[in-house]
């Protein structure tokens, strides 16, 4: 049986002096995140998540494990609403985000909103047909920052961050899809750094990609761990796995 897999990174962020999270602090593990008793119905009325409890820690990579179709993307997507854009689809249970403790399930919770927070990187590498500098600016501007100097140093330092700068610094106005497979990959993780997410999610980002390309995705992984990210991710890097199986969960660390 084959098995396919995913990814999320968590990013940190500053507690600001918090009382509660230093509480948090003391603890071994810190908890970013978490999901309870979850369920996702798709509109034609398949349950395809039941009951799902899966804890997401501060500077981890996540795996989710699992055959196709037992619902690994699924999961993923319900992290940042992306089946909200479907009529129909139904969440029950929470997924929680730390340390405020908001519900992103909540109908009151603003799906964009909860979209800057939780960035997704897909399958396929999907640039927008923008300029390399455009791509990664794109999320800053839906926010409303027209700050030149602003977007340029963000622009820079997400490009840094995926390790895309030195091979694009000359070249930023020119289109994304002149980039090869592995730097397109970059680029969607460079534009998803650029508005400072707390949670990444990788939905099997290296599969279409060559050996090469796979390796410097996973290596990239692994070092935005080490400086201020947790992720649900896959492969050797992960620090905690969960397996969906066609009718059963396991989690373990």
């Amino acid at each position: 049986m084959a098995l396919l897999l995913n990814f999320v990174i968590v990013f940190v962020k500053k507690l600001n002096g918090n009382p509660r999270n230093k509480i948090i602090m003391a603890r071994k593990e810190i908890l970013k995140a978490e999901s309870k008793n979850f369920n996702f119905h798709y509109a034609d009325g398949t349950h395809a998540l039941k009951d799902i409890n899966i804890p997401l820690y501060e500077k981890k990579i996540t795996a989710l494990i699992g055959p196709s179709g037992c619902g690994k993307s699924t999961f993923l997507r319900s992290f940042n609403r992306m089946h909200d854009l479907y009529a129909g689809n139904k969440y029950d249970g929470e997924i929680i985000l730390h340390p405020d403790d908001t519900n992103i399930l909540d109908k009151k919770v603003d799906p964009i909103e909860v979209r800057m927070r939780i960035s997704m990187v897909f399958q396929k590498p999907n640039p927008f047909p923008k300029s390399i500098y455009e791509n990664v600016a794109y999320g800053l501007r839906v926010r409303g920052e027209h700050n030149k100097r602003l977007l340029d140093d963000k622009v820079e330092e997400a490009l840094k961050g995926a390790s895309l700068w030195n091979e694009v610094k000359d070249r930023l106005q020119d289109l994304a899809y002149n980039l090869s497979g592995g730097q397109q990959q970059r680029l969607c993780i460079a534009r998803a750094l650029a508005t400072d997410p707390e949670i990444m999610l990788f939905d099997e980002p290296t599969s279409a990609l060559d050996p090469i390309a796979t390796v410097n995705i996973e290596e990239l992984m692994s070092e935005l761990k080490k400086k201020t990210y947790n992720s649900y991710c896959h492969s050797q890097y992960a620090t905690g796995c969960s397996y969906f199986g066609l009718h059963s969960l396991h989690v373990s660390w």
